[in-house]
């Protein structure tokens, strides 16, 4: 994505210029005009960078209009985002920018999502391209009414947008600089969507003195998570105090949870201060709750209510001042049909809740999180390791992990210490399958999707063209071009009515 840069000295900004055409080329460039425009030169005072990080991003996968910083006049830039997937990572964190958003060309509605996360930052103000055409698709109209500040046809006056996109800047400018987002998220590792939609939950549960009940599969993570939770909550400074309920045997829950007295039975030789006394001023996670039998779901369900104990054999209550965080991979509402598990307790334990989501859905945190035990474990190996080969990599994106984070971490160790390679190979990880195969270039897969698409919205109508024109939101004509380019004869399916 290049950025381009105002020259130094500044080239003159030509103030009358053609009407510019919808392929992008400058049709021509009249002479100089020699008045000055007030309005521009006003806005230019109002809205001159006073930073040196671009100040107009431009999205568009085909053209660039032939834009140029100069044309702007000094210390404006220009980046270009040709990659929807991009546009996130580009605005997040970034100064205040004027967006140009070219919307002449059609986008899947993976991509009209992506757009929409990207244009969601107040620290950018955006202004749409697009053409008579597309003005009439419902879903363009609804993403320039919902974010941008204005909006032109082509063809279109470059001086008339340059109005346009200094304005839009100087009101993205009140907003200030926008400081990248540090939610805090304690020794836990990822950078996927799904990753940080559940690191700004954490942030919100954070900061609020109500349990918290987290699900997700067994080795996502639950105990990190808590953690994270703990040492971001106003109970710091207090005892962390994690318990497995699935590790303790049923006979010795309830003395392990709420202590006991001396001689409250046999063996019994001295007081103990059970796990949840521990706990106070602090967060109590308890761990695979799911597993707690019956008789401990009343004790436990008594204490949130009153916030007091009684430890076995002893007649004193004991006020109580802590956090219950507890976490399961048991699906508690079948549970709780079964009988399994209480629903009052239920409802006392699961008042904020946190979803973990499993390794295979986290995409490109996988190679991140493996690159982290390399890097953590890397001095276990006999000699240097420089990364993980190609096929390694792909083993690793195409398997389910259905262990997760904790068999990832696993593998890797256990290749760390047995590779004679110089790269970590799938071999070493001991996924099997991770051969290196042709790739396919983004082209070609479009090129696969689009016909599929076509082919099966088709044949669900019958292969009449008219009514599958309208699910695709197309227009019959379009919808021909397609199905020429993709080689779909109407007339060789059975069935099929010409139109």
């Amino acid at each position: 994505m290049p950025t381009l840069r105002a020259g130094e000295p500044p080239q003159p900004a030509e103030t009358s210029r053609a009407m510019w055409p919808a392929s992008g080329a400058i049709a021509g460039v009249a002479a100089a005009n020699k008045k000055t425009n007030v309005r521009e030169n006003g806005m230019d005072r109002l809205c001159k960078a006073s930073t040196r990080s671009a100040q107009i991003v431009l999205v568009s996968r085909f053209e660039d209009f032939g834009f140029s910083a100069e044309q702007f006049g000094q210390g404006w830039e220009i980046r270009r985002v040709q990659q929807v997937r991009d546009l996130e990572r580009v605005v997040r964190g970034s100064a205040p920018m004027a967006g140009i958003l070219d919307l002449q060309s059609t986008y899947s509605d993976a991509e009209l999502t992506q757009l929409e996360q990207g244009l969601q930052h107040l620290h950018v103000t955006w202004v749409a391209i697009t053409s008579n055409e597309m003005i009439e698709d419902e879903r363009i109209r609804r993403m320039i009414r919902d974010y941008c500040v204005d909006y032109v046809r082509t063809p279109f006056s470059f001086d008339e947008l340059a109005y346009t996109l200094k304005h839009a800047h100087g009101m993205a400018s009140l907003h200030g600089v926008r400081a990248p987002e540090h939610v805090p998220h304690g020794p836990m590792i990822g950078d996927c969507n799904v990753m940080r939609v559940m690191f700004r939950s954490l942030a919100k549960v954070a900061h609020n003195d109500a349990p918290v009940f987290i699900s997700g599969e067994s080795g996502t993570g639950k105990e990190l998570a808590a953690q994270a939770v703990h040492e971001a909550s106003s109970r710091r400074k207090g005892p962390f105090v994690a318990i497995n309920c699935g590790a303790i045997p049923s006979h010795l829950v309830q003395s392990e949870l709420f202590g006991y007295e001396k001689g409250a039975f046999t063996g019994a030789n001295a007081r103990k201060i059970g796990w949840i006394e521990q706990a106070q001023g602090g967060t109590l996670f308890l761990d695979e709750i799911g597993d707690l039998p019956l008789e401990s779901q009343v004790a436990l369900l008594r204490f949130l209510q009153q916030g007091c104990i009684t430890r076995l054999g002893g007649h004193q209550s004991i006020p109580l001042d802590l956090r219950i965080i507890s976490a399961t991979h048991v699906d508690l509402v079948l549970a709780q049909t079964d009988g399994r598990f209480r629903s009052d307790l239920f409802h006392r334990l699961c008042v904020l809740t946190l979803t973990i989501p499993p390794l295979r859905d986290r995409g490109e945190d996988i190679l991140l999180l493996a690159n982290a035990v390399l890097t953590e474990h890397g001095h276990e190996a006999h000699r240097r390791i420089r990364g993980f080969s190609a096929c390694a990599t792909q083993a690793m994106m195409q398997y389910a992990w259905p262990g997760n984070v904790r068999e990832l971490i696993n593998r890797v160790r256990r290749a760390i210490v047995m590779t004679d390679n110089r790269k970590i190979t799938a071999e070493d990880l001991q996924l099997h399958g991770g051969v290196e195969l042709p790739r396919k270039t983004l082209d070609a897969i479009r090129e696969e999707a689009e016909r599929e698409a076509i082919r099966t919205v088709m044949a669900s109508h019958g292969f009449h063209v008219v009514p599958a024109a309208r699910e695709l939101n197309v227009s019959r004509v379009t919808l021909y071009r397609l199905m020429h380019k993709h080689n779909i004869r109407v007339d060789s399916q059975p069935g099929a009515v010409a139109e």
